[in-house]
């Protein structure tokens, strides 16, 4: 028998929360989808906090939800408690989080992913790309035709997505003990840097940490604060109508100053600042041993005790990321208020591992030097199952788009979070690894997570990533907010619409309930938009017109392949980063790190006289 050789429309490497969603996007679009893993049981694997959104996280979220996703139906399936964050503050800034049953989770996603059409799930070590030469398109070097695995094998598809998180050439630090490994108890993944360098493409390094778990019966919950979930919980889904859970509680406690004087006395022996790890961890979620030495001024952090699950005691210590020694770990344990006797189940760890910069990707996700070539997720620097799995629904929506050469998943800033997320990416590219927060996105109000399926359904829709019972039920949303305004506009309460009414910021649903007794019926989804439509009406007609101002410079396109070097005006440093970048329109070069408002300006001139110069040519 000779060498096994399948073929693919997409080839997906990597089942985490980038990988399932880029195969479960691909095959909703009608390709067929190879989805390749090392390990079949670690499947959408929580290989740090059990939790699912947060602020802006929870944005995403909803937005993966609206487009199709399976992130918001899993979690709404599997959660074990439900909190909106934020709520003192206004509705931008709103965001759902909620704790999962870990393993529930994981097995439901592989579950939706095993039931999927279009989709073959398969245990595979993908060890190297292949490719061949291509100067079709400019800059580009080389075109992805599949990629190799450990046996022998080869799986042949003109897209592949590259979705390979903490695994490549990764490297655990437990104080001085170093073992190879993308994740405790699994093993590295080696081949595809060298592969990536080999066509052309930029690898670096980056870091992160994950904290000890403990055994629940162990800890002394007495001596810490419960922290409850929603008294009425809010879906992720636009499908789930609601939510009827047991929610467990989460627990509160603290470091203090004894805590933080054992890890300063123990500084020496953290891989961060030992010079073992040289490589940046995440600024916004950094391990305790940063945090003391970043805040020396406080003598006590914050921690969270969160469950990983119902059939299950273990508990995750959210707070207290470390690369300290095993014994160090033990001795701080012993100083925290409930876990003097706390024993630990799983040790914290720092990783090292590979990514490529971002900015050597297009809008799509695809590679600017190799064709049919996507990533997401960590691979382009991020930190996060959210980020992830929205750049991974991203690539598997564009590898198909890519295929049949329709019009890609390119999602504007004032469009979606995702959009600002990937523009950022690659733009400006990454120094630390990424994060969502809701202060990158200029436009909150227009990218609120309460409506999301009515900002992005539409084009899910268009695009083949949503069915038709979603797409029904948008429209049915829809014609409510509409009758429900028009009622509102209609009804008079002392010479005023209750429309006008409505705008009083003493005013809210349940007084208009009391004048019109029937919009109780009124389902609390429509409700919630119809109070937001009007109240933040003007708010949001400004922002119409500010995204308008921006869109018109955003229509500017510069000719992919335009020579920077020729710009002889153009400061040396803005031509390199023009060149490194190569935004596609003058919009997104006015974004890129280093460039001046009289940089774009005089690209502007230059487009300009360009396109005067060849539109007055003689005509042969």
């Amino acid at each position: 028998m000779g060498q096994a050789d399948y073929e693919y429309d997409v080839i997906v490497v990597g089942a985490g929360h980038a990988g399932t969603e880029a195969a479960l996007a691909a095959a909703r679009m009608g390709a067929r989808v190879a989805l390749l893993t090392t390990n079949l049981d670690t499947v959408a694997q929580m290989s740090c906090n059990p939790a699912i959104g947060g602020v802006a996280k929870g944005h995403l979220v909803r937005e993966i939800d609206a487009l199709g996703g399976a992130m918001g139906r899993v979690i709404d399936a599997t959660g074990i408690q439900f909190r909106m964050l934020n709520r003192r503050k206004g509705p931008a800034m709103h965001g759902p989080r909620a704790q999962a049953d870990k393993r529930a989770y994981q097995e439901s996603v592989k579950h939706c992913v095993e039931r999927q059409g279009n989709v073959a799930l398969r245990q595979e070590t993908v060890i190297d790309l292949v490719t061949e030469v291509w100067t079709e398109r400019s800059g580009v070097q080389a075109r992805v035709l599949g990629v190799r695995v450990r046996g022998g094998a080869t799986y042949k598809a003109p897209a592949v997505v590259l979705t390979t998180g903490t695994f490549l050439q990764a490297i655990m630090h437990t104080g001085e003990t170093q073992i190879e490994g993308g994740r405790a108890g699994e093993g590295t993944t080696r081949g595809l840097s060298a592969a990536l360098v080999r066509l052309g493409m930029r690898v670096e390094r980056f870091k992160t940490d994950t904290p000890a778990r403990l055994n629940g019966r162990t800890i002394d919950y007495s001596q810490t604060e419960m922290q409850p979930g929603d008294a009425q919980p809010q879906p992720f889904s636009f499908l789930t109508d609601r939510l009827q859970v047991d929610q467990l509680p989460c627990w509160i406690t603290h470091t203090n100053a004894a805590v933080h004087e054992l890890i300063r006395a123990n500084l020496d022996h953290a891989p961060m600042f030992s010079g073992q790890i040289q490589s940046t961890g995440p600024r916004y979620c950094p391990s305790i041993e940063a945090k003391v030495v970043r805040f020396g001024e406080r003598d006590s952090h914050q921690l969270f005790l969160e469950p990983e699950g119902r059939n299950t005691l273990e508990v995750y210590v959210n707070g207290i990321s470390t690369g300290l020694p095993r014994d160090v770990q033990d001795a701080m344990f012993r100083l925290i208020p409930g876990l003097q006797h706390a024993q630990v189940m799983r040790y914290g760890y720092a990783i090292e591992y590979d990514y490529c910069p971002p900015d050597q990707l297009r809008p799509t996700l695809e590679s600017k030097v190799v064709a049919g070539l996507f990533l997401a997720g960590q691979i382009n620097g991020t930190t996060g199952y959210e980020e992830a799995a929205a750049q991974g629904l991203v690539a598997g929506a564009n590898a198909v788009a890519c295929l049949r050469h329709s019009e890609p998943l390119v999602l504007r800033r004032d469009q979606a979070y995702i959009g600002v997320m990937i523009d950022d990416l690659v733009t400006r590219g990454v120094d630390e690894p990424y994060r969502m927060f809701t202060s990158r996105a200029e436009y909150r109000l227009l990218l609120r997570q309460d409506n999301a399926d009515r900002r992005l359904t539409p084009l899910a829709h268009q695009m083949g990533l949503v069915d038709e019972v979603r797409w029904q039920r948008l429209q049915a949303k829809e014609r409510d907010i509409e009758r429900v305004i028009r009622l509102l506009d209609a009804r008079r309460w002392d010479d005023m619409s209750l429309t006008k009414l409505l705008r009083r910021p003493e005013v809210g649903w349940h007084e208009l309930i009391a004048q019109v007794p029937e919009l109780a019926q009124v389902r609390e989804e429509v409700a919630t938009q119809v109070v937001y439509d009007v109240k933040y009406a003007g708010y949001i007609h400004r922002q119409f017109e500010q995204v308008e101002r921006q869109r018109r410079l955003a229509s500017r396109r510069i000719p992919e392949g335009f020579d920077f070097s020729q710009l002889a005006h153009l400061r040396t440093e803005a031509r390199q980063k023009l060149a490194k970048i190569r935004p596609v329109t003058l919009d997104q070069a006015s974004r890129i790190s280093g460039i001046t408002p009289a940089d774009v300006a005089l690209l502007i001139a230059y487009l300009q006289n360009r396109s005067d110069s060849r539109s007055n040519s003689p005509r042969v």
